[in-house]
């Protein structure tokens, strides 16, 4: 099959399918030389391709170049989220292709690393470890036995999650993004878990949706965990809630807008840990999202069914949830 890589970001091929990879694409394929880029996509063969492979950069094809590919099959997206460029592909009947249930696996074990963390009470006895004055254990939090931790979210991510908490003896919460389907309310998440974890899809909708009232309500001693997306957080109100409840801790491995301006406070509050979006992907775990990829046109190319094909039904809920 004729096949190419593109991307607008053409340094992101190598950077997650690496050498190896791409040789084994090199025999399966009839692969282009090029990666199709949008200055040289006029020059290359789009007429003839059947197959295209990605990752971060997709290009949104417009119609017109479309119209030109009339042999495209199937576009293999080694990233996650596809709402940027895939609807015009599936209503042409274009199989897509996501690796986002790979990106989702680092994101759920850095979130279990910081859960288990957060109930030992790591984070804030990290901070104050300054002397041998502060070498003391009676306030080393709960400990991971009987807890209960709430999972706002239940996508993919919030999914692993579960799984891998399944080795401890916690409660719980899954607290899904559509009201109508919680059989708890983020209120009593918030009142009633030690540690809450963010795992909400990125729509408008929830966009602020976590704010003064429910960070007020959180027990003592508790920590809040965002994995997910930074306005889905009234960052104002979390601030003004930190800055009067210091026995709470606030983990953000995102925020908004990313990074933080200059003068935010969460970069000045002694309770408030930031990381710069690391939870994702990233150097060696890319090669897992090409992996997913290879496995799944291994399946196409034999007429088996896909495992990550994306469906209009799942843009901006599964995969971002």
């Amino acid at each position: 099959m004729k096949a190419a890589f593109i991307s607008s970001q053409p340094e992101n091929i190598s950077r997650v399918y690496g050498e190896e990879r791409i040789q084994k694409l090199k025999e399966r394929t009839d692969l282009y030389p090029e990666i199709i880029t949008p200055e040289n996509m006029d020059s290359a063969p789009l007429g003839d391709l059947e197959i295209l492979f990605s990752t971060w950069g997709m290009i949104c094809l417009n119609e017109q170049q479309l119209d030109q590919m009339k042999s495209l099959k199937a576009v293999f997206y080694a990233a996650g989220a596809t709402d940027s460029f895939c609807r015009p592909l599936l209503r042409r009947g274009i199989k897509v292709v996501s690796a986002w249930k790979a990106n989702a696996i680092p994101v759920a074990e850095f979130t279990v690393a910081q859960i288990i963390l957060s109930l030992k009470n790591y984070f804030r006895l990290s901070s104050r470890m300054t002397g041998p004055e502060m070498w003391r254990a009676q306030d080393a939090g709960c400990g991971a036995y009987g807890e209960t931790v709430a999972l706002l979210g239940a996508g993919a991510i919030s999914q692993y999650v579960q799984k891998l908490l399944q080795t401890y003896r916690l409660n719980v919460l899954v607290i899904p993004s559509h009201p109508e389907r919680r059989t708890v309310s983020l209120e009593e998440a918030f009142r009633t878990a030690k540690v809450i974890s963010n795992h909400l899809p990125d729509r408008d909708d929830n966009a602020g949706v976590l704010n003064g009232k429910l960070f007020s309500s959180m027990r003592p001693d508790a920590v809040f965990i965002n994995t997910g997306r930074g306005r889905q957080v009234n960052e104002s109100d979390l601030c003004d809630v930190l800055e009067k409840r210091p026995d709470l801790t606030a983990l953000l491995d995102v925020t908004w807008p990313e990074p933080p301006a200059p003068d935010s406070r969460l970069y000045k509050l002694p309770n408030v840990h930031l990381t710069p979006h690391i939870a994702g992907s990233l150097n060696d775990e890319l090669k897992r999202m090409a992996d997913f990829i290879l496995a799944d046109f291994q399946r196409f190319l034999a007429g088996e069914p896909l495992l990550y094909e994306v469906h209009e039904s799942m843009l901006l809920t599964a995969q971002k949830s």
